[in-house]
């Protein structure tokens, strides 16, 4: 019998905490039941807390409805980044209550412990914010909010189910290129890291004759313009525009590899946004490639304000592939695309020298018609394992191994120079930094 009432209560009031006075209740019945000479005591507690849980039950059920609650979200989210959310949730009982709010969030984030307490005055409202970071891009499907409300008395639980079900797009970090994006507009690139170039000679892109000013070049004085005015003129020069940068991004499985829960891919999708951004706002034209076994997608160099959303919806949907680039085919592609002289910025990745091998020939092609840039990754998880102290004669051997690939990746590098052919190994997260730097670096250096 004992058992039996263990179990009745176990599963109908321990997992289901609506109804705690009822489940007082019960257990003080069942005691004076089982052990009638407490006399009559349970019997008053009992019919005590049966009217109580009445009251209780009474004053949550007589409102049809007593809260609302409603998600905030934005229209889309950015992938590897920090984004706002929040519920707005408001009291229309005449009384204190207190709330329990559970926010049924996409599967991709694998959280079971969304889980909001709060207490609200009579005709009170809340906004509770909380974060999410995505790590994969696609579409996220959000579903109910559910509220468990309870009054002073704490007795009964009512719970109101709130359909919120929405899906939303998670887009490659376009939180990351807004904030490039507002650095590059007050040059103020340099507070994160982004370098200032010297610049070695000036462009040929004419802009004005001005008035000479102490500290300009005695070359550019136009001296035409000075006979003419009666004092020193010098012709002025800006940096030259509308060149062409192309991104490049490989999609083959040697970009799979994760790092901090997001593949090598989604790290070069972000850099390629991001550079795009700042080539558009430094007058440039900006264009990408994808490229596997076969050629993805192609957006040609515009300088137009929609071309960034073009290069955004096509990151958007991009999946890594699972077979070997087809090198022969990006070099025809691009002799048929880029007409002109410009920077292509290759992202790949590279584990070993033979890996290189195998497409050096094409990018050796591609470096005599373009100013060639190779982005590949560094293997942090390699450095880790190089850098730990060898206990034994096996960790003396992984060691040894670890230190050999990272090694591979130096002679990658020296390589790629050999040929003219430009590189950065970065860590994933210092890509979008080191590739940036670098663009600045050979504009300012007029390589491009």
């Amino acid at each position: 019998m004992k058992k039996i009432f263990s179990l009745f209560y176990k599963n109908l009031f321990l997992t289901n905490r609506l109804f705690t006075g009822l489940g007082c209740c019960v257990v003080l019945f069942m005691f004076g039941f089982f052990f009638p000479w407490l006399g009559i005591i349970p019997e008053l507690v009992f019919y005590t807390l049966l009217l109580l849980t009445f009251i209780d039950m009474m004053m949550l059920y007589r409102t049809k409805r007593g809260v609302f609650a409603k998600r905030h979200a934005p229209e889309r989210l950015s992938n590897s980044d920090d984004n706002q959310l929040g519920i707005y949730i408001e009291n229309w009982y005449p009384f204190n209550i207190s709330v329990g709010i559970i926010d049924e969030i996409p599967f991709q984030f694998q959280k079971r412990d969304i889980w909001f307490k709060t207490d609200l005055k009579p005709c009170q409202r809340k906004l509770i914010n909380y974060v999410l970071r995505p790590t994969k891009r696609g579409e996220y499907e959000f579903g109910f909010i559910r509220v468990f409300v309870k009054s002073q008395l704490g007795l009964v639980r009512r719970r109101y189910n709130f359909n919120q079900a929405e899906t939303l797009p998670v887009y490659p970090s376009f939180l990351q290129m807004r904030k490039f994006e507002l650095m590059a507009i007050s040059n103020n690139l340099t507070d994160i890291g982004i370098k200032k170039m010297r610049r070695l000679g000036h462009s040929l892109e004419f802009e004005q004759v001005k008035n000479y000013v102490q500290g300009d070049d005695y070359r550019t004085i136009n001296w035409k313009a000075t006979a003419r005015q009666g004092n020193l003129m010098t012709n002025a020069y800006t940096d030259e525009k509308s060149q062409h940068v192309y991104c490049i991004i490989e999609k083959s499985r040697a970009m799979k590899m994760p790092f901090d829960g997001l593949s090598l891919l989604d790290y070069a999708i972000n850099a390629s946004l991001v550079l795009s951004k700042v080539a558009l706002l430094k007058e440039d034209k900006a264009g990408l490639i994808t490229v596997a076994e076969k050629i993805g997608a192609v957006i040609p160099a515009d300088k137009r304000p929609t071309q960034i959303n073009k290069i955004l919806e096509v990151l958007y949907k991009e999946k890594t592939r699972y077979l070997e680039t087809n090198m022969e085919l990006l070099y025809a592609t691009i002799r048929s695309v880029i007409k002109q002289r410009s920077l292509v910025v290759f992202f790949t990745n590279y584990e070993s020298m033979s890996a290189l091998q195998r497409q050096l020939p094409f990018l050796k092609r591609i470096a005599k018609f373009h100013l060639l840039l190779v982005v590949f990754f560094e293997n942090t998880e390699l450095k880790k394992v190089s850098e730990t102290v060898a206990g034994d004669v096996e960790g003396i051997y992984i060691k040894t191994i670890a230190e050999k690939f990272a090694y591979d990746k130096k002679l990658i590098v020296k390589e790629l120079a050999k040929y003219n052919i430009q590189s950065i190994l970065s860590t994933p997260q210092n890509l979008t930094i080191n590739t940036i730097n670098r663009y600045l670096e050979l504009k300012a250096k007029q390589r491009i």
